[in-house]
């Protein structure tokens, strides 16, 4: 699993911050320099912190834990869907609905009556109401389905989240941060990276920034599942052989 190189992420445009103006001070240590009043992130940094974050995201998943990941803004959405499918980890792409974390009960009751609505569709219980009733709920099961889809799945509160864009995302950082939950995230030169446990400086406007950096995270998660595997068939083996002892 190699780490993204100075040029790739250089290649990528992971460098370029915001104008000046827009500064967060607290981004300082992360700023390189400013060319034409639009700041310049230092790739050794991200280079470390991704470093940092991917350890990080590689011993959480070989505990087993799951890692939510947010991305609504649009450049973004089909990178971070792909990159979350690909680790079997859950996600939102299209809005933050308040309470996901933090009211997470109400949370999953919708999800059940978007399962319900998906079961009587695809099972027949719908064959004998009105085509304008079956398409009334069609529709509400695609609107529940894409706000809650990727998250359909997830039956307790994740151990971390992952976001891209900070300041875009604040009110699932804000709820993470409440439950305890640890916090990665790529952070540009508008933001603070201290909201964060482990923050990314990084363009988050780019696509290719974003998927430079995410990719590599999901190299990581990929890691620490496998070896999650392999010392679960350490285990069964290690168990087979006490029990052949023993007889």
């Amino acid at each position: 699993m190699a780490k993204p190189t100075h040029q790739q992420l250089l290649d990528a445009g992971v460098h370029f911050g915001h104008l000046r103006r827009k500064w967060n001070p607290k981004m300082s240590p992360y700023i390189f320099t400013e060319k034409n009043g639009i700041h310049l992130i230092d790739l050794n940094r991200t280079l470390e912190s991704i470093d940092r974050a991917g350890n990080a995201m590689r011993q959480i998943a070989r505990a087993g834990k799951k890692i939510l990941f947010v991305a609504t803004k649009k450049q973004a959405r089909d990178i971070v869907t792909a990159a979350a499918q690909e680790v079997n980890m859950p996600y939102v792409t299209d809005r933050w609905q308040g309470g996901m974390l933090t009211n997470f009960n109400t949370i999953r009751r919708s999800i059940r009556k978007m399962q319900n609505i998906d079961r009587m569709l695809n099972d027949g219980t719908l064959d004998s109401v009105t085509k304008k009733e079956r398409l009334t709920l069609t529709r509400e099961h695609e609107k529940m389905n894409k706000v809650l889809g990727g998250i359909a799945d997830m039956q307790r509160i994740p151990n971390a989240i992952f976001v891209v864009d900070i300041v875009h995302e604040h009110l699932a950082i804000a709820e993470a941060k409440k439950l305890g939950m640890r916090t990665f995230g790529i952070v540009d030169t508008n933001a603070d990276p201290t909201s964060v446990d482990y923050a990314i400086p990084g363009n988050d406007d780019a696509s290719k920034a974003v998927g430079v950096i995410t990719n590599y995270l999901v190299e990581c998660i990929k890691e620490g599942l496998a070896e999650r595997s392999e010392e679960k068939e350490e285990k069964a083996s290690s168990g087979e052989e006490q029990a052949a002892s023993a007889e």
